[in-house]
């Protein structure tokens, strides 16, 4: 089976209609979205109905923590993060936030599970940013291969019983092994705002028959997105950092 793993949209339509292309061309069997499809970018309504298509086309779809702050009314964000989820809501209607409150935290397929942040309390949206987090995420399922999102850099660690997890930074279109005698913390770079210093859009493509994972680069329009998250009146840091992948 071979699937497109999608994160952190960010309301970001450019980026996220350039992956689209991309994973077209690839036909996959099947698409992942784990989470944060909102925050931070100009175009929610976009993004939560490109999700909603996906999803009646088969996507699985999880819950983000920027979702979640949609609904309920930032709590605990950074300022940047606190105003761009109180302009998103200004922009929903009731049936977008319901569409975001019906996402499950994590969702699993044989051998593999999804979740936004890591299957270690999940809905408390801990960061798998290092190795000591990803045995905790790794300690919390029995899954082989574990696929989250949120940190927006593209990672892997691979682990064997009883040893800490090592960490390996995936080149861009090079395919990374995963190994049958080690578990692994896939974390997918950002499809609306890397902050690996390559602006390029990122998404993955799992293939399990051939037991590897492959991050793919995707350049955007990041000057039509700024130009919009001005315009609308979001926080220039926003927009700008798009330009440098931070």
């Amino acid at each position: 089976m071979r699937i497109a793993v999608l994160t952190d949209l960010h309301a970001n339509r450019e980026a996220t209609e350039a992956v689209l292309k991309a994973v077209d061309r690839l036909a996959p069997d099947r698409i992942a979205l784990l989470g944060d499809i909102v925050g931070y970018g100009p175009d929610p309504v976009f993004a939560i109905e490109t999700a909603e298509r996906l999803v009646s086309d088969g996507a699985l779809c999880l819950l983000g923590n920027h979702d979640q702050a949609a609904i309920t009314g930032p709590s605990g964000m950074t300022p940047h993060a606190h105003d761009a989820i109180l302009w998103t809501r200004t922009q929903l209607s009731a049936a977008h936030l319901g569409f975001l409150d019906a996402l499950p935290l994590s969702a699993e397929l044989p051998g593999m599970l999804f979740v936004h942040a890591s299957a270690r309390t999940p809905a408390r949206w801990p960061y798998v940013t290092n190795e000591k987090a990803a045995a905790e995420c790794l300690a919390a399922s029995d899954a082989p291969l574990v696929l989250c999102g949120h940190t927006h850099v593209p990672t892997i660690y691979y682990a064997r019983s009883g040893i800490e997890p090592v960490r390996f930074q995936p080149l861009p279109h090079v395919a990374a092994p995963l190994s049958a005698i080690r578990r692994h913390v896939v974390v997918v770079g950002a499809v609306g705002q890397p902050r690996d210093g390559n602006p390029a859009a990122c998404f993955a493509l799992l293939d399990t028959g051939r037991a590897e994972i492959t991050m793919i680069r995707v350049p955007y329009d990041t000057q039509e997105t700024a130009r919009k998250i001005h315009a609308y009146g979001l926080p220039e840091w926003l927009g700008l950092r798009l330009h440098i992948g931070r």
